[in-house]
């Protein structure tokens, strides 16, 4: 039968396929897994960006284009700190202004070297890559979208249309520095829009153009991770984790399930709770996709990889985002009924019990969870957007 013609997949010709990411862990592991089938399938896959941040999260042997000038490599540890330091309009000004668009004119010269030496059939464009749009546009190369999270397609800044202007205004600005005058929303492909979010998260997408994907998660396989397993007790267990939790946050955890009947595990650096309750299991590294099978609820910080890969498994969430998208990732796992948000800076011991109380409890946060991980099932993951981007070639 599966020999039949009939069924088989038709062979399409081989493709070059070329991934420009900034250097940041979402959108490099959004494109990962669409890579590997490509490359799966005989078609050839190159990346470009900052070398050194491919290197460390793309599988050895990958093919890599630098595409980021050396005065701009020098300052980015610097800027990123900056950034660290601020919340809000401030944060989100500092972030294009400071980074984001001068990273476009750093990267471009490279990215046009990559296109020029490579040859892609495609290029895809993560939505903070702004080069590599730029780059195909003046070489008439078709470009897809690779949007590693789903805030975007929320309008996160739809409240405040003089703000949402102004990061337009900056997107098209680049473009005519670079002697584009025929302007797009360069976070958004006229070719096809990637989104690796499901749509049970972000909510009505039919409005939606018909080239926007809504792929969903596509994960690419962990490395192996040591865990104490013998030590899960058999009762109700939650995962508490954070990207840089700070230590008030891990206190205040600790604190709120002190005297709740669950275990939990609380990925924390060493040394931040001294003496933990006898139901917390402090680690400082988990292997998250594999540990999410053992759980009943997570609480983080919003982080959309996080989001995704405990919605994958129909597991209810407690948000208390701190930046960045996080607030608007939060907002829409409320929205979608699969978990409930607390304040990360001001949340005390008895809210954020409260809430764990809640998601673990309340039937309807757990129904809505999987009916995310029936969307996410049903949309394809990498398999889907590669077929998309076959296509498009």
């Amino acid at each position: 039968m599966l020999a039949d013609p009939g069924i088989r997949r038709v062979k399409t010709p081989e493709r070059r396929f070329l991934f420009a990411a900034p250097p940041a862990d979402g959108p490099v592991a959004a494109g990962a897994a669409v890579a590997a089938e490509l490359a799966r399938r005989g078609h050839k896959v190159a990346w470009t960006g900052h070398r050194p941040s491919l290197e460390s999260r793309l599988r050895p042997g990958s093919r890599i284009f630098s595409a980021v000038e050396e005065d701009f490599e020098k300052r980015m540890h610097a800027i990123r700190s900056d950034w660290l330091d601020l919340r809000g309009l401030a944060a989100l000004r500092f972030l294009w202004e400071e980074f984001l668009v001068p990273l476009g004119h750093a990267m471009l010269p490279g990215v046009e070297k990559a296109i020029d030496r490579f040859r892609p059939d495609v290029v895809i464009a993560d939505q903070h890559a702004l080069a590599a749009p730029v780059a195909a546009r003046r070489r008439e190369i078709p470009w897809a979208t690779s949007a590693a999270t789903s805030a975007e397609f929320a309008r996160p800044l739809a409240a405040m249309p003089k703000v949402e202007e102004w990061v337009r205004d900056r997107i098209a600005g680049f473009q005519l520095d670079h002697g584009i005058d025929d302007l797009l929303d360069l976070r958004f492909s006229d070719h096809l829009v990637l989104v690796f979010s499901p749509a049970g998260l972000i909510g009505d997408t039919s409005f939606f153009p018909d080239h926007f994907a809504f792929v969903g998660p596509a994960p690419v396989r962990a490395a192996p991770r040591a865990f104490p397993w013998d030590r899960l007790d058999g009762r109700p267990a939650a995962l508490v984790t954070m990207d840089d939790p700070p230590a008030r946050f891990v206190r205040v955890a600790a604190e709120a399930v002190r005297d709740m009947d669950v275990q939990v595990i609380l990925v924390a650096p060493p040394g931040v709770l001294a003496d933990p309750p006898p139901n917390v299991l402090v680690q400082e590294r988990v292997p998250e996709h594999k540990l999410l099978e053992h759980v009943s609820a997570v609480v983080c910080d919003g982080a959309h990889g996080t989001v995704c890969a405990s919605l994958s498994n129909g597991l209810p969430l407690v948000a208390a985002p701190v930046r960045d998208d996080q607030p608007v990732i939060a907002r829409q796992v409320e929205a979608a009924g699969a978990g409930v948000q607390v304040r990360h800076a001001r949340c005390g011991a008895d809210e954020l019990r409260a809430a764990l109380t809640a998601v673990l409890t309340d039937r309807r946060y757990r129904t809505a969870a999987e009916h995310v991980r029936e969307t996410i099932a049903a949309a394809g993951g990498a398999t889907e957007a590669a077929d998309r981007l076959e296509k498009l070639a």
